[in-house]
């Protein structure tokens, strides 16, 4: 399996001055100061500088105040954060595919997988700024707007009559082709959540994966009472 990471260590080049900045900061016992990485990497302090500026707004470095020798302000030292950097190589595709190939051993994954996403639309619509939206049209068209948020890549729903809506793009492509009854029923429980947060009167009764291969397609159908209670 593929994963996100970043590029394997033999495929990199060699290290920048940034990199080599923070390296020596990170063996020293002790805070240094502009100066001193200077003279030990043989650059101009202004150069050293430069660099030290962008790694502390990166949080990669912080500055400390060194001991005065007599009067006069102390001195302004530097050393490493000691916290991983939160900008570093990350592998979700690697703990999603953990997740879903855990998911897909249930005895009924599909409904687990529904279930799981018609919980975790109320969370996306509050950080959308979505609002509750009693007719059809509105709906809809909100739920195309979240959708494409998501990566979904929607085709707009032009009509109040509409009653698909037309997916061009999964976000989870890699997992759906390997695991697809588990990654599209969580799509279809995404879409059923929303519009029952939304107490719509209008649900996603189906959704179709891969009628062509850009291609999905939510089926659109009327909300039961215990559709729209349930948000």
């Amino acid at each position: 399996m593929r994963t996100d990471a970043t590029a394997h260590p033999s495929e990199k080049g060699p290290p920048g001055r940034r990199d080599v900045i923070l390296a020596l900061l990170r063996s020293s016992a002790e805070p240094c100061s502009i100066a001193s990485i200077a003279d030990e990497l043989e650059v101009h302090p202004n150069t050293v500088r430069f660099h030290l500026d962008a790694l502390a707004r990166a949080g990669r470095v912080e500055q400390v105040l060194g001991d005065s020798a007599g009067r006069g302000r102390p001195p302004i030292l530097f050393r490493a954060s000691r916290r991983m950097d939160p900008a570093g190589p990350t592998n979700y595709r690697l703990l999603a595919g953990i997740l879903t190939d855990h998911l897909a051993r249930e005895p009924d994954a599909a409904a687990v997988a529904t279930r799981l996403g018609r919980a975790t639309s109320p969370r996306l619509l509050e950080s959308s700024g979505q609002r509750r939206a009693p007719s059809k049209t509105r709906a809809v068209n909100e739920l195309v707007e979240l959708l494409a948020e998501l990566g979904f890549e929607p085709e707009p729903a032009y009509s109040p009559r509409t009653r698909e809506i037309r997916l061009r793009h999964c976000p989870f492509q890699n997992l759906a082709e390997e695991h697809g009854e588990v990654i599209c029923s969580l799509h279809l429980g995404l879409m059923q959540g929303a519009l029952s947060a939304m107490r719509a009167p209008v649900t996603v009764g189906r959704l179709d994966p891969f009628v062509e291969p850009d291609l999905c397609v939510a089926h659109l159908a009327a909300a039961s009472s215990g559709d729209q209670a349930s948000s």
